[in-house]
């Protein structure tokens, strides 16, 4: 499948942006029919086929629908589309474990549903692109996490902005109102058809399996609140709604006193002031989110001097560093439980029940498992982290090596480095050099 966006379907999204940013206060009144169109439907499908996942509630999966031929599937629903039959099916709840030991729910939507939303997500994302402010980081065109890391950076050192309000929201996405986010769609968009099927995805019953049991709750459309974490539209409305806290934040007294900037990524939010002014800051955000609607968790917000002390964002420890000659910089670093992740991840990958995999296969899973964490945590000093996971993921795998084959030991004779390295193929991390983008430049 082709990893670019057809031209016709570019053309359609430039279009739609050119309207929206050229008319901050249009409507559009005809979008369905866009949703509606053939090539916007096969962009969805390799949309959410790259992604993959499993089957949602109607245990329908995407190898499914490609056995019975995927383009007489899509047909079928344009179809039905077209004729406005479409009724979303309930979504299936799937708990995942937290850091924290507790656990988070996803509302997972059929493979029907995930290619009608991400449709949506085709038409609507240009025209609120348009509108976002550049504060806001998740999930949107040519951003990502770590040019958000490279912001909050940018606050502390170039702007003096030291006094971090460290915020941190209980459970956003369940909580958002329904009649408010749909305001904020309806003030960009009229057409019907699709206000109402963004309702009914708000309001769409869960299901949760336990066994052979299931068990359907309307959790949602009773509270009137939540866009469930799994569903392709929701990053979108999130990000929607999110934009309400930030319009008035910066239309605030106390941003101007402050010189408050916001960065935000998802549901990650951090504010950097000027010294001295962060608990003026801190009280205005709760005013602010209390209106909203939403709740601030008080147990993990915290006002943070980054000039002396430091603050967990996106993974990364930023704040005050101590270098080489017990020299003290502002910077970042992979947090330590970003890298006990990854450390139980190759502890994982490495543990006896893979002793029947060949060692080609394991190597390949844990270089992978290194490419994508080194490719994320390259800001800033990294390669003493670098050097202490290499030492750990050489242990394991030497251990590993020993028990497939049934002898005892270390393996640090019979495994050397160099044969880890160049002859089974182990990926050595190595931080970037200073002329690549750091955290720190």
């Amino acid at each position: 499948m082709s990893l670019i966006t057809p031209s016709m379907v570019q053309t359609l999204q430039t279009t739609l942006h050119a309207k929206a940013k050229a008319e901050p206060s249009y409507r559009f009144y005809s979008l369905w029919d866009k949703v509606c169109r053939a090539d916007v439907l096969r962009e969805a499908w390799q949309r959410c086929r790259r992604n993959g996942g499993a089957a949602g509630s109607d245990r329908v999966s995407f190898k499914d629908i490609e056995s019975a031929g995927m383009e007489q599937w899509l047909g079928r629903l344009q179809h039905e589309l077209r004729l406005k039959q479409y009724e979303p099916g309930p979504l299936l709840r799937v708990w995942i474990p937290k850091s924290n030991g507790g656990r988070r729910g996803l509302g997972i939507p059929t493979v029907r549903d995930r290619v009608v939303q991400a449709a949506v997500v085709v038409v609507l994302t240009p025209i609120f692109e348009a509108d976002l402010r550049p504060e806001q980081y998740g999930f949107r065109p040519r951003l990502d996490a770590k040019t958000a890391l490279r912001q909050v950076h940018q606050h502390l050192t170039l702007h003096g902005r030291t006094h971090v309000v460290d915020a941190d929201l209980t459970d956003y996405f369940n909580t958002i109102p329904h009649g408010a986010l749909m305001k904020c769609v309806a003030r960009r968009v009229a057409d019907g058809t699709l206000l109402s099927t963004i309702k009914a995805w708000l309001e769409a019953a869960v299901v949760e399996r336990e066994g052979n049991r299931e068990r359907r709750s309307t959790e949602a459309r009773d509270r009137s609140r939540g866009t469930p974490q799994g569903g392709v539209v929701s990053p979108l409305l999130a990000n929607l709604y999110f934009r309400r806290f930030v319009l008035a934040w910066q239309r605030s007294r106390e941003a101007q006193m402050c010189r408050g900037a916001i960065v935000n990524y998802a549901d990650d939010l951090v504010i950097c002031c000027a010294p001295g002014t962060g608990g003026v800051a801190m009280n205005k955000m709760r005013e602010l989110m209390q209106r909203l609607g939403l709740s601030v968790n008080d147990k993990k917000t915290r006002l943070v001097d980054a000039s002396t002390e430091q603050f967990d964002f996106l993974g990364y420890t930023v704040g005050q560093f101590y270098g080489r000659h017990g020299k003290q910089f502002l910077g970042t670093a992979p947090s330590k439980k970003s890298i006990k992740r990854v450390r139980k991840a190759i502890h994982d990958e490495t543990s006896s029940r893979w002793n029947t995999t060949t060692v080609e296969e394991r190597v390949r899973w844990i270089n992978q498992i290194l490419r994508g964490w080194c490719g994320y945590f390259n800001q800033g000093p990294v390669q003493t982290t670098y050097t202490l996971l290499s030492s750990y993921t050489e242990r394991r795998l030497r251990r590993w090596l020993m028990r497939k084959h049934k002898r005892r030991g270390t393996g640090y004779r019979q495994y050397s480095d160099e044969m880890l390295y160049e002859q089974l193929g182990l990926y050595k991390p190595v931080a970037p050099g200073r002329r690549q983008l750091s955290a720190k430049a």
